[in-house]
């Protein structure tokens, strides 16, 4: 996968941004939720060429690191929930959509529940809306 068809991917995730939030840095790439500003995604250039770090789940990660040589601890991040891709490893295409996919959701808005005064549960949506639970 290329850099750009990177881009490309993870801005075609539900409410993704795509930015460069490092005054000076041209290559750093962050892909992002708009609503809550939290990254899923940083592309970067290393020594052995582009990486990405996405967040995943800890025993899964620890899996893939196992299987595939390209899939290391996540670089200067938290080592147990993010992930390190190479993307001239030895990782598929169609595994890297998966795994930004996964990231994505990780680290979406959350869904928060609240009651109202008559018992009734509602959800609050990450944009405020509220979906009333059915009884």
């Amino acid at each position: 996968m290329t850099r750009d068809s990177f881009l490309r991917l993870c801005a075609q995730m539900p409410g993704a941004v795509i930015d460069q939030p490092f005054e000076g840095d041209f290559v750093t790439t962050v892909a992002r939720h708009q609503g809550n500003r939290r990254w899923f995604a940083i592309l970067m250039e290393g020594d052995e060429g582009p990486f990405v770090n996405l967040k995943c789940e800890p025993l899964k990660g620890a899996l893939l690191r196992g299987a595939y040589r390209g899939i290391t601890p996540g670089w200067h991040m938290n080592k147990e929930h993010w992930i390190s891709v190479g993307f001239r490893a030895d990782v598929p295409d169609g595994l890297l959509r998966l795994l930004v996919e996964d990231s994505h959701c990780l680290t979406a808005p959350k869904r928060r529940r609240r009651r109202d005064g008559e018992g009734t549960e509602e959800t609050v949506g990450p944009a405020g809306d509220f979906i009333p639970r059915t009884p």
